[in-house]
């Protein structure tokens, strides 16, 4: 199993948007790679439209970011992480420190704790290490919008508003985290992109929180590929244009959806519960480049990223990503793989 391993030093973490260093939601670096040369170069995020193709397919998450931190009382918190086929949500339990949250190692089954608005959540039972399957005593997203606040870690050192962690693209809410890759793009960017020729489609993955362990893979997650995209994937692949995501829960929804149809690989419309993981093992069937954020030392989005750009190429552009000093996580820097 493949993991890249280096120190991220806490200058390279985003601690605030983008906006609020310089001015601008897409005032981002954005580093490219190109699997087929080897070659990796520098570029602001702006330049996007001049480094695709007449005839692209930029498929991005509608995924809205819930409030999904809540606090419950005795320096506990909780973070509603996954909505389960069965009505249980996977959640995170949280310990206050210095202003943020750190991992919560207690909590036993059948534990009832105390929320806000005199609702009760239940534990049911581990799911992971970290994780618990629980089920809280009224309809959880209404509730989450009454009393919750966006998730925040060690790393942001203060609280934004939750605006902050929308993208433009947002229109169906279910996201524990904001799927970030697509957090820079901005009208006028999107505007210039189909006016190059680049069409965009839109699916949906409801994203998880993002603190799982080193080398932990990512539980189910809710999807939904909608026909008329599954349809444009398809068009563009038989005329030769290529498919980028924006973000790795594009392409694990896209590669959820791939079917084999003969040598090859189709994509039709599908929805569910994806507990698909994209690794340089199961290769990538349908998606040509990703777009996305720079992932922390040994996460399994690594794994994803070695599929697309090899781990030899990958390595170097972590290495370039630390020496040119880009920005990590959800207000950081982007990173664009093509082939």
């Amino acid at each position: 199993m493949m993991s890249l391993a280096f120190d991220l030093p806490p200058a390279r973490e985003a601690h605030e948007p983008p906006e609020v260093r310089t001015g601008a939601r897409d005032d981002v670096a954005l580093m490219v790679s190109r699997r087929a040369t080897g070659q990796i170069s520098h570029h602001a995020f702006a330049d996007l439209p001049d480094l695709l193709l007449p005839g692209d397919l930029v498929v991005v998450n509608t995924s809205g970011t819930l409030p999904a931190a809540v606090e419950a009382g005795e320096g506990l918190a909780v973070h509603f992480s996954t909505a389960m086929p069965e009505g249980d949500w996977l959640i995170e339990l949280r310990a206050a420190r210095d202003g943020t949250t750190v991992p919560y190692g207690g909590g036993l089954p059948g534990q009832l704790i105390e929320l806000p608005g005199g609702a009760r959540l239940r534990l049911a039972g581990r799911f992971t290490q970290r994780l618990w399957r629980a089920r809280l005593s009224t309809a959880v997203v209404p509730y989450l919008v009454r009393h919750g606040r966006p998730i925040r870690y060690s790393y942001v050192d203060r609280a934004w508003p939750a605006q902050a962690y929308q993208t433009v693209f947002a229109t169906r809410p279910g996201s524990a985290e904001m799927p970030s890759a697509s957090r820079p793009f901005t009208p006028p960017v999107v505007n210039r992109l189909v006016s190059a020729g680049v069409m965009i489609a839109p699916l949906t993955l409801h994203t998880g929180v993002s603190s799982l362990e080193g080398d932990e893979d990512p539980y189910p997650e809710a999807y939904d590929v909608p026909p008329a995209t599954a349809r444009l994937v398809e068009l563009t692949r038989r005329h030769g244009g290529r498919v980028i995501a924006v973000g790795t829960t594009v392409v694990r929804a896209l590669e959820t959806a791939a079917r084999p149809a003969g040598p090859a690989w189709t994509v039709g419309p599908a929805s569910g519960w994806t507990s698909h993981i994209v690794t340089p093992e199961t290769g990538v069937r349908v998606v040509d480049g990703l777009l996305t954020g720079l992932h922390e030392p040994r996460s399994s989005h690594l794994r994803m990223l070695a599929a697309f750009a090899g781990p030899e190429l990958l390595e170097r552009c972590y290495a370039a990503a630390i020496s040119r000093g880009y920005f990590w996580h959800e207000f950081g820097d982007l990173h664009l793989l093509l082939p």
